[in-house]
C-alpha cells in the first residue's frame, strides 16, 4: 500500500483548517478582550497572547488540534498579581506582572525539558474540580458587577458576591441613563449566551454566541450614530479602550520587584495554574481528536513557555491551551496545527482592520460572556457529578473550593491535595499503607500470549499514578492490555477515571483495554469512577457494586444461558480433592459462571506459611464429566516437566501422535486407562486449542490458565473451551 504524503495531506486540508481557524477567531476575539479586562489588564493584552500563542505553538508545539491563548483559570491570579504588585497602581502593577509572566514562561520551558508534563497527574480529580469551580466563582463575582454597568465594585470574592443583590437594585433604581443602558446590554448579552444553544436555525448557528454579542453591540452603536436622533446612551468609559496606534503602544515588563516575595508568589501562582490548565486541556482535547492522536505534552509545554515569554515581552498575558476554543476547532473540522495558526492571523486582521469597531463594544457585553463562563465552571451540575462519584469526593471538592475562595489558588490546591490524602488514610484506617509503599515500585508489566499484562500492587492513587501511567503509555493503543488490581488494597477516584479514559482511547483505535481484579473490592457509590477498597465484610459504609468486568460476565451469562453469581459465598467442594490444592488453602470463591456441566470461577488461595505465605488469585474451570475418567495431569511441556522426568515421574507419550507428545507433559498412575481415554479426537482437540494446565480425577476436570484473574475475553474463551471438551469426553 502506497504511503500517503504527509505534506500533500497537510496542503489538501488547508481549506477546512482555514475555515476552522476563522470560526475560532470569532470566539477568541471577544474572549481575549474580555479575559484581559477581567484580569485588570489592557484589552489588547489578551489578543496579543492569542496571536503569539497561535503562531508559536502551531510551529513548535506537540499537539494537533489545540487552540492557545489567554485562559479562564488565570484571570483571578493575574488580577491578584496586578493589584498586589502595583500597590493600587494598576498600570505599574501590570508591568510588574508582565515580568512575572516572562519568568513563568521560562519556568514552563524548563519543566518541559525536564519532562514534567506528568505533574498534571499528581493533582486529585476532585481537588482540580474544586479549584476550577473557585476560579469560576471568582470570575462571576467580579464580572457580574461589570455586566450590570458598575466598574467600580471591589473587594474579596465573598464581598463581591454579597454585593450582587445591591447591584441589581441599584441598576433598577438608577437615574444614570448610561449605567442603565450598559446594564441592559449586559443582561441581553447574558441571555444570548444562555439561549443560543436552544435556537436550532442552522444559519443563526453559523456565528458563535460571543460573536453575535459583538455584532449586535457594534450594530447598536451604529444605529444611534446613523439612524437615531438620540445620542448613543452608553458612556465612553464603559466601552473598550484600545490605543489609537496599536503597533506602537506595546507595554514592556518591569523586573524591578524580581527579588521580592510578592513577586515570587505571583510567579508560582501563574506557573501553577497555567501548567494545570494546559495539561488538563491537552488531555481533554486529545480525546476529541477524530484521528485519536496523542499529543507530545512536554513539547507542548516548552512551546507554551516560549510563547508566554514572547507574549510577556510584548505586553500580552500568559499563553495556555484552552479547551472551549479547541473543541470549537474540532467541531469545525480543524485537523492539524494550521487551524491554530490561521486563528492567530485572523485576529491580527481584526485588530488592524477593525480596531475602530472594537472600540464600540461595551464592557458589560464582554462581562456577560465571562459571567456565563464562570457559571459553567462552577455549575451545580458539576457539584452533582462529583457527589455521584462519592460523598468523600464532594468533601474534597468543597474543601478545595472554599479554601481557594478564602485564600489563594496555590493554598487551595495544596489544601485539596492534603485533604485528599487525609481522607484516603481515614478510609483505609492505615497510614502505613501509603508511607511504607509510596516509594516502592508497584507496577509490573510483561507480554503474555500476545497481550500486555500490567499488575499493580499495594495501592494506586494520585500519589503514585505516574508509575502506572508510564507503563501504560508504552502499550500501543491497537493492542490488547489487561490491567490487574487484584494485588491492590486501594484504588482512588483519579486512577479509576484515568483507567476509563484509557479504555475509551484503546477502543477507538481498535485495541482492547480491560481492568480486572476489582471484583472483591467495595465501593462507596455505584459510580464507575468511585474509589475501590478491599475491606472486611463488616464495613457497611461500602456497598457491593458490580464492576465493569462483572457486568460483562453477567452479559456473557445471558448470551450463553448460564447462571452467574458475582458475590457467591459457596465453596466448590471438589476443589480440595485435586492435587493442585493439596498444599494450598482456598480462601474465597467468587464470580461463579456455571451451567449443568461446567463452572468457571475466581478463586483466592494461599500457599506457604508465615513470612513465606503468598496469596494467589486465579480464574479456573471445573468440568463435571458424565462418564468416568482416569486420573491424569496434562500440562505444557517445559523445563519444570523435564525436572519431574529426571526425578522419576514418567511422561506418557502417545506413539501415534509425536507432536502431541513433544508439546505436552502427560502423567498419571493408570497408564493403560489414560492411553485409552486419549482418543484421536481428544488429542486433536488439545493440539488445536490454547494450552492449559489440566488435572483429572473422579471429581472431574480442573482447568487452570495463568495464576491470575482472567479477562472477560479469556473467561469467554475458557467457557467455550469447557463446552467443547465436555462434548468430547
Amino acid at each position: 500500500m502506497k504511503k500517503k504524503s504527509t505534506f500533500k495531506t497537510f496542503v489538501s486540508e488547508i481549506p477546512k483548517n482555514l475555515f476552522a481557524g476563522f470560526v475560532v477567531s470569532l470566539i477568541a476575539l471577544p474572549l481575549g478582550l474580555g479575559l484581559a479586562l477581567a484580569s485588570g489588564a489592557p484589552p489588547i493584552s489578551g489578543l496579543i497572547a492569542a496571536i503569539v500563542g497561535g503562531i508559536v505553538v502551531s510551529l513548535l508545539g506537540g499537539s494537533n488540534v489545540t487552540i492557545t491563548g489567554p485562559g479562564n483559570g488565570l484571570v483571578v491570579v493575574i488580577l491578584a498579581a496586578i493589584t498586589t504588585l502595583g500597590n493600587g497602581d494598576m498600570q505599574q502593577g501590570f508591568l510588574y506582572t508582565l515580568a512575572a509572566i516572562v519568568i513563568s514562561g521560562i519556568l514552563l520551558i524548563i519543566l518541559g525539558f525536564l519532562k514534567m508534563g506528568s505533574l498534571g497527574d499528581f493533582f486529585p480529580s476532585s481537588a482540580i474540580q474544586g479549584m476550577l469551580a473557585a476560579i469560576g466563582i471568582g470570575i462571576l463575582a467580579k464580572q457580574i458587577h461589570v455586566m450590570l454597568g458598575n466598574t467600580d465594585a471591589n473587594g474579596s470574592i465573598i464581598d463581591l458576591l454579597l454585593q450582587v443583590p445591591e447591584g441589581i437594585i441599584n441598576l433598577l433604581n438608577t437615574n444614570n441613563a448610561s449605567m442603565f443602558y450598559a446594564g441592559l446590554v449586559g443582561i441581553v448579552s447574558l441571555l444570548i449566551m444562555i439561549f443560543y444553544s436552544k435556537i436550532r436555525n442552522r444559519y443563526f448557528q453559523l456565528i458563535p454566541a460571543p460573536m453575535w454579542i459583538v455584532v449586535l453591540s457594534v450594530g447598536l452603536y451604529y444605529y444611534f450614530d446613523i439612524f437615531s436622533t438620540t445620542e448613543y446612551p452608553i458612556d465612553q468609559s464603559l466601552l473598550i479602550n484600545l490605543p489609537d496606534d496599536i503597533l506602537s503602544n506595546f507595554a514592556f515588563p518591569d523586573f524591578g520587584k524580581i527579588y521580592e516575595m510578592t513577586f515570587l508568589n505571583a510567579v508560582i501562582g501563574i506557573t501553577l495554574i497555567s501548567s494545570i490548565e494546559s495539561l488538563l486541556s491537552i488531555k481533554a482535547v486529545d480525546k476529541l481528536d477524530p484521528l485519536k492522536r496523542r499529543s507530545n505534552v512536554n513539547k507542548d509545554i516548552r512551546a507554551l513557555g516560549l510563547a508566554t515569554v514572547i507574549s510577556g515581552f510584548l505586553g500580552g498575558l500568559n499563553v495556555v491551551t484552552v479547551i472551549a476554543r479547541s473543541s470549537v476547532n474540532v467541531n469545525n473540522n480543524g485537523s492539524n496545527k494550521s487551524a491554530n495558526f490561521f486563528h492567530a492571523l485572523f485576529l491580527v486582521a481584526f485588530i488592524l482592520l477593525f480596531a475602530t469597531e472594537l472600540r464600540k463594544i461595551p464592557l458589560p457585553a464582554l462581562a456577560a460572556i465571562l459571567v456565563y463562563t464562570g457559571y459553567k465552571l462552577a455549575s451545580p451540575e458539576n457539584i452533582k457529578k462529583v457527589f455521584k462519584v462519592g460523598k468523600e469526593q464532594l468533601i474534597i471538592f468543597l474543601i478545595t473550593l472554599l479554601t481557594t475562595i478564602a485564600t489563594s489558588l496555590i493554598t487551595g490546591i495544596l489544601v485539596g491535595i492534603l485533604a485528599t490524602f487525609i481522607i484516603h488514610i481515614i478510609i483505609n484506617k492505615n497510614a502505613k499503607l501509603f508511607f511504607k509503599n509510596i516509594l516502592k515500585p508497584n507496577v509490573l508489566m510483561f507480554k503474555e500470549d500476545g497481550k500486555y499484562y500490567v499488575s499493580v500492587k499495594n495501592f494506586s492513587s494520585f500519589l503514585n499514578y505516574t508509575k502506572l501511567k508510564s507503563k501504560l503509555n508504552q502499550i500501543p493503543e491497537t493492542e490488547e492490555a489487561i490491567i490487574d488490581f487484584s494485588m491492590c488494597d486501594f484504588v482512588d477516584h483519579s486512577v479509576m477515571e484515568n483507567m476509563n479514559n484509557y479504555a475509551q482511547t484503546f477502543t477507538r483505535k481498535g485495541g482492547h483495554f480491560e481492568v480486572i481484579g476489582l471484583d472483591d473490592s467495595k465501593s462507596i457509590s455505584s459510580h464507575p469512577f468511585a474509589l475501590r477498597k478491599i475491606l472486611p465484610k463488616k464495613a457497611n459504609s461500602f456497598v457491593k457494586v458490580l464492576t465493569k468486568r462483572q457486568k460483562s460476565i453477567e452479559k456473557i451469562s445471558k448470551e450463553m444461558h448460564w447462571k452467574y453469581d458475582a458475590f457467591s459465598a459457596q465453596e466448590v467442594e471438589e476443589l480440595p480433592t485435586f492435587g493442585y490444592f493439596k498444599t494450598r488453602e482456598i480462601n474465597k470463591i467468587s464470580n461463579v459462571l456455571s451451567n449443568e456441566d461446567c463452572s468457571i470461577f475466581d478463586v483466592q488461595f494461599s500457599e506457604g506459611e508465615l513470612i513465606a505465605k503468598q496469596v494467589i488469585k486465579a480464574t479456573m474451570l471445573h468440568i463435571h464429566p458424565k462418564n468416568e475418567i482416569p486420573d491424569f495431569t496434562l500440562d505444557q511441556e517445559g523445563i519444570f516437566e523435564y525436572i519431574l522426568h529426571f526425578a522419576g515421574y514418567k511422561d506418557i507419550d502417545i506413539d501415534a501422535h509425536p507432536d502431541f507428545s513433544r508439546r505436552f507433559y502427560l502423567s498419571g498412575k493408570n497408564e493403560e486407562k489414560i492411553r485409552t481415554f486419549f482418543t484421536d479426537e481428544l488429542i486433536l482437540f488439545f493440539e488445536s486449542n490454547k494450552q492449559y494446565h489440566i488435572e483429572a480425577s473422579k471429581n472431574g476436570l480442573l482447568i487452570i490458565g495463568n495464576e491470575r484473574f482472567a479477562s472477560v475475553k479469556e473467561m469467554k474463551a475458557l467457557a467455550y473451551f469447557g463446552i467443547a471438551l465436555q462434548k468430547i469426553i
